[in-house]
C-alpha cells in the first residue's frame, strides 16, 4: 500500500498536522521540524492525496484549455502561451481537443467540471454550447480564445480576422490576380466566416463586384481539406479557374500547396497561394507560404492572465482583447501578374 500521512507522520515522531503544515505551510514549522518532516516523505516515497486535498478545498491546482484540433501547430503554440503562465502560478494544464465536435466538447467540459478546474479557456466549436452559462453560473471562470465574445461580462481574447482576410486579399489583388479563391471549412466558425467577410469586401472594393470570388468550404480545415479543394480549382475551365488563393488557415495552404505540386502547377507563376496562422511550416515549406500572422503564444498567455485574475475574484474587470494581424509575405505569392487575371 501506498504510505499514508500518518506513516509519515509516525516516522517523523509529529503529529498528523505537522505533516500537514510541511506541505501547506511550511513557513509555520520549524527548520528542523521541517527537515525530518522531508526526509520521512522521502524515505517512504509518499505522495499526496491530491483528490483528497481537492475535495476539502473545492477546486484543484489545475486548469483546462479546450481547442478545435490538437494537430493544428496553432494550437499547441497557444498552449505553451497558456502553460508560460499557469505553471509558476502552481497550476498544471489540462489539454482537451474537440475535434471541432459538439459533443466531444460537451463531454470535455463535463470532465474538466468533475476534476474541479479553477478555469477553463476554450476555442469553442461553432455554436457556444450552454455548458459554459453552466460551468460559469458554478463559479468556475471561462475565457474564450481566438474567440469573440458574445457579450461585456466575459473575458476573450481574439484577433481582427476581418483585417486579416482583407490583407490577404488586398495582397492578392495588388499583385494583379482577380480570380480569387477563398478556401473556408464547412463548420460555420465565426472566425473563418470573418476572414471570408475581409475577403469579400477588399474584392468588392477593388472590382466593384465579388463575381469573379469563388468560395470553396471542404469538410475539414485540414490539409486534406486543402488538397480536396485544390483538386476542385485544377478540374475547373481555365476561363474560370482562379488564379490565386486565400485559405482559412494554414494547414489548408499547405494542402492546396501539395496538391498544385502534384498537378504540375507552378507555385507561384501560375497560382498563388496565401495561409492563415503562420504557424513554423509555413516558412519551411517547398515553396514558403505567405500567410497572415496571428500571436498564437501571445492569445494564450494573454487568455491565462485573465483567468487567473478572474479566479482570484478581487476587483476583476472583464476584458474582451482584440489582437492584429500582421501580413508575412513569401515565396508562394511573390510573382506579378499580367493582364488583370
Amino acid at each position: 500500500m501506498p504510505a499514508s500521512i500518518r506513516d509519515v507522520a509516525e516516522s517523523a515522531g509529529v503529529s498528523v498536522g505537522t505533516v500537514s503544515n510541511v506541505l501547506n505551510r511550511p513557513e509555520v514549522v520549524s527548520a528542523a521540524t521541517r527537515e525530518r518532516v522531508l526526509g520521512a516523505i522521502a524515505a517512504l516515497g509518499f505522495v499526496r492525496n491530491e483528490s483528497a486535498r481537492q475535495l476539502r478545498a473545492g477546486s484543484s491546482r489545475t486548469v483546462g484549455l479546450v481547442v478545435l484540433d490538437i494537430a493544428n501547430p496553432f494550437f499547441t503554440d497557444v498552449a505553451r502561451g497558456v502553460e508560460d503562465v499557469v505553471n509558476p502560478a502552481g497550476l498544471a494544464l489540462i489539454l482537451c481537443n474537440s475535434d471541432d465536435r459538439p459533443e466531444k466538447e460537451s463531454a470535455h467540459l463535463d470532465v474538466l467540471a468533475e476534476q474541479r478546474v479553477q478555469g477553463v479557456l476554450i476555442t469553442p466549436t461553432a455554436e457556444l454550447t450552454p455548458h459554459l452559462q453552466t460551468l460559469r453560473r458554478r463559479g468556475v471562470p471561462v475565457v474564450l480564445v481566438d474567440r469573440r465574445a458574445p457579450g461585456p461580462d466575459q473575458c476573450a481574447v481574439a484577433v481582427d480576422d476581418v483585417l486579416g482576410g482583407r490583407l490577404a486579399a488586398e495582397h492578392l489583388l495588388e499583385r494583379g490576380h482577380r480570380r480569387i479563391a477563398f478556401i473556408g471549412g464547412a463548420s460555420g466558425l465565426p472566425q473563418v466566416q470573418e476572414r471570408h467577410d475581409g475577403v469579400e469586401a477588399a474584392v468588392r472594393e477593388a472590382t466593384g463586384a465579388v463575381d469573379e470570388l469563388l468560395t470553396l468550404s471542404p469538410e475539414a480545415l485540414t490539409v486534406a481539406g486543402g488538397r480536396e479543394a485544390a483538386a476542385r480549382i485544377v478540374g475547373m475551365p481555365a476561363s474560370r479557374r482562379p488564379t490565386a488563393a486565400v485559405c482559412a488557415n494554414d494547414l489548408m495552404a499547405l494542402g492546396v500547396l501539395q496538391e498544385m505540386v502534384r498537378q504540375g502547377v507552378r507555385v507561384p507563376d501560375e497560382f498563388a497561394i496565401v495561409g492563415y496562422d503562420d504557424i513554423d511550416f509555413a516558412a519551411a515549406a517547398a515553396v514558403p507560404l505567405t500567410s497572415v500572422r496571428k500571436p498564437r503564444q501571445e492569445l494564450g498567455s494573454r487568455a491565462a492572465e485573465l483567468l487567473l485574475d478572474e479566479a482570484r475574484g478581487e476587483g476583476h474587470v472583464h476584458v474582451q482583447e482584440v489582437f492584429e494581424p500582421v501580413l508575412v509575405v513569401r515565396e508562394s505569392s511573390r510573382v506579378r501578374r499580367t493582364g488583370g487575371q
